[in-house]
């Protein structure tokens, strides 16, 4: 055991709860601006960004930031975790005490981290080959998550939305 073990274990924990307070004050800044309260929103959204802030740093202090091949590896262990052993056993808990949205969010997020992992390992073996990476750009399905690279799909093949994705750069 590392002679920091505890601040190695605050650090994780630090880092878990301001990523999610930045999700959460994202999330509240959204339904803030939907009510009409615009400098709410943006008081919202000021304290997400310190929460990144804070995060980051958190991380930072951890080193978790490696090479890219580092972090391709360490993306696509996350990704392939997710669908192969957190998932499952939520979606059938979710399914036997009937809870049909937590299913379906559960399901549809187990079907796009499957794609995930599969980009992460396609970019992962590019950077070990030193192939070229094609400039495409990605698009993410505002509904479900779905990510896919080059074009946007009229309908989400996961979830069946129409014109739901979004282009990032």
């Amino acid at each position: 055991m590392s002679e920091n073990y505890k601040t190695d274990e605050n650090l994780k924990t630090a880092f878990s709860g301001e990523s999610q307070a930045n999700r959460r004050y994202t999330f509240f800044a959204e339904k803030a601006e939907k009510e009409g309260y615009p400098q709410i929103a943006r008081l919202f959204r000021a304290v997400a960004e310190a929460e990144t802030i804070h995060a980051r740093n958190h991380f930072n202090a951890m080193d978790a930031v490696g090479s890219t091949r580092d972090n391709l590896t360490a993306a696509s262990m996350g990704e392939n975790h997710e669908f192969t052993r957190m998932y499952p056993p939520f979606i059938d808990t979710a399914d036997e005490e009937q809870n049909e949205r937590a299913l379906k969010s559960f399901t549809l997020a187990n079907e796009v981290e499957q794609i995930h992992y599969k980009l992460f390992e396609e970019a992962l073996k590019n950077v070990e080959a030193g192939n070229s990476i094609n400039n495409k750009f990605y698009f993410v399905c505002q509904v479900c998550g779905n990510t896919v690279i080059g074009e946007a799909p009229e309908k989400c093949p996961i979830c069946g939305a129409s014109h739901s994705f979004k282009k990032v750069d």
